[in-house]
C-alpha cells in the first residue's frame, strides 16, 4: 500500500491522525497546526496584553510543559511582548512531587525562564503527605485543590505577577463541567466554563489557553518536539472523584471522538442561563469564540459560550420558554381529593397558588479572608477552614502504645484525652 500524504501539504508522508477529527497529517503540519490553534485561542479571546507579566503554573507535567514551550514559541513568533516566570507548587508527595520538580527545573534551564517554587509546608504547616496520613485518601483531592489554587495565587503576588496560566485542557474542562453538571452546581459550573477567571481588578487572573486542545494531541506534540516532562501519576489521585469523571469521558470519545469539545461548548451554553451575579462573573467576552469543530467550521461571530455551530438562539427560546413555564405554573390552582366524616370523598380546591419550589442560588461576592487576607467570598476562606479542622486532628504528643489487649486499648483512649485537655 502507498504511503498516505499528508492532507495539508500534500507532499510528505502522513504520520499522525489527529485525535480531534481524525485527519492524517505530518509531523510539521501538525507541530503548525497545533501552535496556530493555540494562537487563535489566545488572540480572539484577548487573554494577553503587550508587557503582560505572566506566570505558569508549571507541574513538570505534559500540559504545563506543553504551554511553557508553546507560550515561548508563540512570544516571540508574534511577538507578544510577554514577560514568562515558571510557578511550581511543591505539594510535599515524596516519590511524586519530588521528582517532577527535578523536571521543572530543566525546563526552567531549557526555556530560559525565571523559577520559583512555593510549598504547602512553607504557606500551611502541611505537605499532603501529612494531610493524608490525617484524613486517608478519600477527600484528599479536595484539600489538595484547595490548597493549591491558594498556592498558585499566593506565588504569583510574591513575583508581583497578577496573571497565572495553567496546563488545563479540553478534557480537564470536559470532566469538570460533568462533575459539577452531576453535583447539580450550577454556578460553579458556570465558572469553569470560562478561559479566564477573574478581570482587570482582581488581585489575580487565572486562564487555560489549552482549553480547547485535546490531551492526546498535547502528548502528540510532546512527543514529536522531543519535550523534556515527567509522566507519573499522583499517588492519591485514583481515589479521586474525577477518576470516574474521566474515566466516562474517554469511554464516550472512543464512541465519538468530538465528545470532549461537545461537552465543553454544551457547558458554555448552560453558563450563559446562570445569572452572572451569581457567578460573580461578568458577562464573559473571554468566551465569545470557540475553535473549529470536528469538520473544520469556524464562526467566530457567535457571541459569548458560542459552540461554534449556531448563534445560541436556540438556547435563548428554550430560556423564554421556561420562563413562560414558570409564569404560567403561578397561576395553576392545586385540587386534592379529601374523605368526608361519613365516608363520602369530594374535591377541595386549595385556595393558595401553587409555590415554585426550588433552590435558591446565592449571590458570590469576593472579598478577603479574616483569618488570612487572602481574596474569598466568604468571610473565611476554605484553606482556612480546612486547616482549621486539620490543626484540631493534629496529635499533640507522639505517644506509642501497645494496643494488643484491651487494657491497652484503654489506656491509650485515656491518655489521648490527656493530651487533648492539656492542648
Amino acid at each position: 500500500m502507498a504511503p498516505v500524504p499528508c492532507a495539508i501539504c500534500k507532499t510528505s508522508r502522513a504520520l499522525i491522525i489527529r485525535p480531534k477529527n481524525h485527519q492524517k497529517l505530518c509531523k510539521a503540519c501538525f507541530i503548525a497546526i497545533f501552535e496556530a490553534e493555540i494562537h487563535h485561542t489566545i488572540t480572539t479571546t484577548a487573554l494577553f496584553s503587550p508587557g503582560d507579566r505572566i506566570a505558569i503554573g508549571a507541574s513538570g507535567g505534559k500540559d504545563s510543559t506543553v504551554l511553557a514551550s508553546v507560550l515561548k514559541t508563540l512570544n516571540e513568533r508574534y511577538n507578544y511582548g510577554l514577560e514568562l516566570f515558571l510557578l511550581s507548587i511543591d505539594e510535599g508527595i515524596k516519590g511524586y512531587r519530588d521528582d517532577s520538580l527535578e523536571t521543572v527545573k530543566r525546563n526552567a534551564q531549557q526555556y530560559d525562564m525565571p523559577l520559583k517554587i512555593v510549598g504547602y509546608d512553607e504557606l500551611y504547616g502541611w505537605t499532603m503527605d501529612q494531610v493524608v496520613e490525617t484524613i486517608g485518601k478519600k477527600g484528599n483531592c479536595t484539600y489538595c485543590g484547595v490548597f493549591r489554587r491558594q498556592a498558585l495565587d499566593r506565588g504569583a503576588k510574591m513575583l508581583g505577577i497578577k496573571h497565572v496560566v495553567t496546563g488545563h485542557n479540553a478534557d480537564d474542562v470536559a470532566e469538570t463541567i460533568l462533575m459539577n453538571l452531576l453535583r447539580g452546581d450550577l454556578p460553579r459550573l458556570a465558572r469553569s466554563t470560562s478561559i479566564v477567571t477573574g478581570d482587570s481588578t482582581s488581585d489575580v487572573r487565572r486562564s487555560k489557553p489549552l482549553k480547547y486542545a485535546y490531551e492526546k494531541e498535547i502528548v502528540l506534540y510532546a512527543h514529536h518536539k522531543k519535550l523534556d516532562y515527567f509522566s507519573t501519576e499522583c499517588l492519591y489521585s485514583p481515589e479521586a472523584f474525577r477518576g470516574s469523571a474521566r474515566t466516562l469521558i474517554k469511554s464516550l470519545e472512543r464512541v465519538r471522538p468530538s465528545t470532549i469539545l461537545d461537552v465543553v461548548r454544551s457547558g458554555e451554553d448552560m453558563a450563559k442561563l446562570v445569572p452572572a451575579e451569581v457567578t460573580g462573573l461578568s458577562q464573559c467576552k473571554s468566551q465569545k469564540v470557540s475553535l473549529s469543530s470536528a469538520d473544520g467550521e469556524e464562526d467566530g461571530s457567535a457571541g459569548c459560550g458560542s459552540n461554534g455551530r449556531s448563534s445560541g438562539g436556540e438556547m435563548a427560546d428554550m430560556e423564554r420558554k421556561l420562563q413562560d413555564d414558570e409564569a404560567a405554573s403561578g397561576r395553576e390552582i392545586e385540587i386534592t381529593t379529601v374523605s368526608s366524616t361519613n365516608g363520602q370523598q369530594h374535591a377541595r380546591v386549595a385556595g393558595k397558588s401553587r409555590k415554585e419550589v426550588g433552590r435558591k442560588l446565592t449571590r458570590q461576592t469576593l472579598g478577603t479572608c479574616k483569618q488570612c487576607g487572602y481574596m474569598s467570598s466568604q468571610d473565611i476562606c476554605k484553606a482556612c477552614m480546612l486547616l482549621e479542622g486539620l490543626n484540631k486532628n493534629r496529635p499533640k504528643m507522639e505517644i506509642e502504645v501497645d494496643v494488643e489487649d484491651e487494657e491497652s486499648s484503654t489506656l491509650r483512649r485515656k491518655i489521648e484525652g490527656l493530651a487533648l485537655a492539656a492542648g
